[in-house]
């Protein structure tokens, strides 16, 4: 059975709600969160309340983190602390306490599930490029690390990167960035998350278009940074 890897939602309703829809269409039960649910967008505690009854897993994003206090957010551009201030203000008490609970890392077997690095889950790295990859790599012992973070979605393994879908090979390692759901950076505003059969080892990427002029409104009239609505058109 197929389980769907979701990431960086970032208070981004639509999104969220039409890849969830499409989840539920292909009778997935299993959806796993690698966290950031909540920064830049303008339903931080509708995209909580969904994640909270459909997720198995949530993790810890950084976001979601400086959301609560907890971060260092100094090293945020300036969108991302003004976003995090505006978001601090909006959270309900009972969805700060679930994200203070929630973890950085959840393993099986098979895989490993961070929201940015395997190495130090809590520091917030970014897998970019090859060497970042293949020294993450060194940290895990399952075939197959899922990250978000970057909103970039890649997959790399030990020798090649790639960015489309791919059947696993059982002797390799794989660190697989699913993308944004709610913020996609590649120059696709479409959203994006990866559905994954361990049985036939097989990684599908789901890029589907939402309403993205819905949240865009809704961002330029929550008082949250227009540049924050702007990107979503283009993706980037």
């Amino acid at each position: 059975m197929a389980i769907a890897v979701i990431s960086d939602i970032h208070g981004n309703l639509e999104a969220l709600t039409k890849a969830i829809d499409y989840i539920k269409a292909q009778n997935i039960n299993e959806i796993y969160c690698l966290g950031d649910i909540v920064g830049y967008g303008p339903n931080p505690n509708e995209c909580l309340e969904i994640v909270r009854q459909q997720c198995k897993v949530v993790l810890m994003g950084n976001h979601d983190y400086a959301a609560i206090g907890l971060a260092r957010i100094e090293y945020f551009n300036d969108f991302a602390k003004m976003a995090t201030y505006w978001t601090m203000n909006q959270l309900s008490e009972e969805n700060k306490e679930f994200l203070r609970g929630l973890p950085f890392m959840y393993q099986t077997d098979r895989f490993i599930m961070v929201h940015a690095s395997p190495t130090n889950p809590e520091h917030w790295y970014y897998i970019l490029t090859m060497n970042d990859a293949l020294i993450e790599m060194q940290s895990f012992k399952q075939n197959i690390c899922f990250v978000g973070h970057s909103h970039v979605p890649v997959i790399f393994n030990q020798q090649t990167s790639f960015k489309n879908d791919i059947t696993i090979e059982p002797n390799q390692k794989y660190i697989v960035n699913v993308g944004s759901v709610g913020q996609p950076r590649d120059g696709d505003p479409r959203l994006s998350f990866v559905l994954f059969d361990p049985e036939a080892g097989q990684i599908k990427y789901v890029r589907l278009k939402y309403d993205v002029n819905k949240t865009y409104e809704k961002i330029i009239k929550s008082g949250l940074p227009p540049f924050l609505a702007e990107r979503l058109l283009k993706g980037y």
